[in-house]
């Protein structure tokens, strides 16, 4: 039977080989983890990059349908809106 002294060698070499497999694997868990939220980061970015460009589209569309002129198109072609003549303008002021 061995003595304890002659034991303790290998037990810490055991629990010093332990820890080194565990760290092994958490630093792989913890890579994997990284690449993957990194690859998630990545698309999330080109989404955003993408609704940017379609919100900058439709600022200018909605701008495009806003002009006045536009809107004077609208009114007289599709509504049959005519401008009043100036005879037929009142300004009514308050007291």
């Amino acid at each position: 039977m061995q003595s304890p002294k002659s034991q303790q060698p290998f037990l810490l070499v055991f629990v010093f080989a332990v820890v080194c497999v565990l760290s092994s694997i958490a630093l792989v868990y913890t890579k994997h983890e990284s690449r993957k939220l990194f690859v998630e980061l990545e698309a999330l970015s080109r989404v955003s990059d993408e609704l940017n460009i379609e919100w900058g589209q439709l600022q200018i569309e909605q701008s495009t349908w806003a002009t006045h002129a536009r809107i004077e198109q609208v009114a007289t072609d599709d509504l049959s809106l005519a401008r009043p003549a100036t005879s037929d303008i009142y300004v009514i002021e308050r007291p």
